[in-house]
């Protein structure tokens, strides 16, 4: 005999749960859910920034550290060698061998004469041009002493003096400026990276009295053959 027993109603629906929420927090609305939304829009979109910000930032400060080198050398007025200035006593300079060093303020604190500047040895201006219009000139040996520097080797200089004046009856001296310390403390270098490797010298040449500077002879271009060639300087 089946017996028809039937649960309470209490028992068989029950009341869907809810999320507990505060009774005296506002009710959600419309303009609620937008802002809360553009909230973590602008957070999301913050957070996928911020590492290239970061990332940008660096490279301003890497940018601005590397600033005044490049600054200083297209900007500011290059302070070339003028009229009293001394001959900078440097004895990195060599004549014919490592071994022979030559320090110019010491040879012009007893005689006088020129140094002049080329931009290399073996080049073709400075090898049919310039350096012969002294060697050739009528009042070279009233010049006093004649000094070629240049930016090569001691090696390379020798040989292109020989090259140049193979006994020697000239009297000009040529010199080896290896480091190009003493170009660059007359700040008559410029940079031939893309033809000679590094820095070179501008062609110039300088009238030097009693170890200061009487006279300069500078190319305006730096490397033409004009104002220091012997005809301009020697007279």
């Amino acid at each position: 005999k089946s017996s028809n027993c039937k649960l309470p109603s209490s028992l068989t629906h029950q009341p869907t749960p809810t999320a507990p929420h505060d009774d005296d927090a506002p009710p959600r609305t419309a303009t609620h859910c937008t802002t809360h939304c553009t909230t973590r829009q602008q957070q999301a979109r913050l957070a996928f920034r911020e590492p290239h910000t970061m990332a940008f930032r660096a490279s301003l400060r890497r940018v601005a550290r590397a600033r005044p080198t490049a600054r200083s050398f297209h900007s500011t007025p290059r302070a070339l060698v003028k009229v009293g200035d001394k001959v900078p006593d440097f004895g990195g300079l060599f004549e014919s061998s490592p071994g022979n060093t030559v320090n110019l303020a010491e040879e012009f604190k007893t005689s006088n004469g020129y140094i002049v500047g080329v931009p290399g040895a073996f080049t073709g201006t400075c090898s049919s041009k310039h350096v012969p219009s002294y060697m050739n000139h009528p009042n070279l040996k009233k010049a006093g002493q004649v000094f070629v520097v240049s930016v090569n080797d001691p090696f390379v200089m020798k040989a292109w003096s020989e090259q140049l004046d193979p006994t020697g009856e000239t009297g000009i001296r040529f010199i080896a400026d290896p480091t190009a310390e003493f170009t660059k403390a007359l700040d008559v270098g410029f940079d031939g990276t893309a033809v000679f490797g590094g820095i070179r010298s501008q062609r110039y040449a300088l009238k030097v009295e009693d170890g200061k500077v009487t006279e300069t002879h500078i190319e305006p271009d730096g490397t033409g053959a004009d104002v220091s060639m012997a005809e301009k300087v020697l007279g």
